[in-house]
């Protein structure tokens, strides 16, 4: 099988070889066990630093250029190149067996658009963002939902999505991503929420992850008399501010900003955890929600995307609103009731183990293969 994923993430050479952001390698590694031939339609330029990882099977890249629609002048010029990716992903479709789109993204769109001439072709969509469709986004994610969701323009393709949201079409496929396997599986330790509460942040350090309200909520429940300590994991254009903030309040003794750290390390954290804090403004497959919740970490977490579906509502963690008062109300009303806690510590980790690489890599081959 020649196996086609067109994508806005950018394919870059690291000693001689392809690679690419590493959680999306670890993913694509998975689908790239079950076809003979791999080619990559992507940008292959990247400014900024990025967390790479080689693929195991290495693609032949088809290389364009990066859209951009953040100036005038990076405008105009992305809008005279599209022509020419449009030709780039038509052709690479004619010779393909199987056509990934991977959305949403400028590429995903142009694709969703080049698919439509493909209509007997194989084809799946991994929609990575919010498939909510009361979300509020961008008017180039919203045509990229409509498209794919469309069956009359939209044929022979399974879209993946996370969540499961009522009035769908027949080809919108809820789904899921695993970071563990079957043999990482654990009883979850026995907790005691009623001393010392560890909270752990683990995200890039940025405006949509909100870590500074993350650490005044866990300020505020110290001055409330608490013992509480708040690990944050990750970096960011934030990482400055965030640490000038610790070191203004003298919080030093119980926040700290660890970085960027191996999945081990983050790993351990989670174990000990009590509490996962994750106040997205926007996320798709929430990692980190999931991860914390197979050993037992309770995540606290707003309202978005496909969260309320992995929480069962707040019956497998804590809901909050992104205000530092409201949520610190739902925070101690939730720490009173030690046994909840306990319950809902062992219904997150329940449900999140049935989320492994394993099921994971399952579904993916039964997609490949028609199943």
């Amino acid at each position: 099988m020649k196996f086609l994923v067109i994508t806005n993430a950018p394919t870059l050479q690291q000693d001689q070889m392809y690679a690419a952001y590493a959680p999306y390698v670890k993913e694509m590694d998975i689908w790239f066990k079950y076809v003979d031939d791999v080619a990559i339609i992507s940008p292959t330029k990247y400014n900024q630093p990025l967390l790479k990882q080689t693929f195991k099977k290495q693609p032949t890249v088809i290389s364009i250029p990066l859209l951009v629609f953040t100036s005038f002048k990076n405008t105009f010029s992305s809008v005279i190149r599209i022509p020419i990716i449009l030709w780039t992903i038509f052709k690479a479709c004619k010779k393909a067996d199987h056509i990934h789109l991977r959305c949403p993204g400028n590429i995903g769109l142009l694709g969703c658009f080049v698919q439509i001439l493909f209509p007997k072709k194989p084809k799946t969509a991994k929609y990575a963002g919010n498939w909510d469709p009361e979300a509020k986004q961008p008017v180039s994610y919203k045509l990229q939902k409509w498209i794919l969701s469309n069956t009359f323009l939209t044929r022979n393709m399974q879209v993946l999505v996370y969540g499961d949201w009522n009035n769908q079409t027949k080809n919108i496929k809820p789904f899921f991503t695993a970071s563990y396997s079957n043999s990482e599986k654990e009883m979850p330790q026995t907790r005691d929420y009623l001393n010392k509460l560890n909270f752990v942040f683990v995200g890039s350090l940025v405006e949509g992850k909100r870590p500074l309200l993350a650490i005044k909520i866990v300020e505020a429940l110290q001055k409330q008399g608490n013992e509480v300590q708040l690990d944050l994991y990750g970096d960011g254009i934030l990482k400055d501010e965030s640490q000038k903030y610790i070191s203004n309040n003298h919080l030093e003794n119980f926040i700290k900003l660890h970085g960027n750290q191996e999945k081990k390390v983050v790993k351990e954290a989670l174990k000990n955890a009590h509490f996962l804090m994750l106040l997205s403004k926007s996320e798709g497959w929430p990692k980190a929600v999931a991860e914390a919740m197979f050993f037992g970490a309770i995540p606290i977490t707003t309202s978005v995307s496909c969260i309320p579906f992995m929480l069962n509502g707040g019956e497998r963690g804590i809901i909050v609103d992104p205000e530092l008062l409201t949520a610190l109300k739902a925070i101690n009303k939730a720490v009173d009731n030690t046994e909840s806690l306990k319950r809902m510590s062992k219904l997150a980790s329940n449900w999140s183990q049935n989320y492994t690489l394993e099921v994971f890599e399952s579904e993916i081959s039964k997609l490949l293969n028609n199943v």
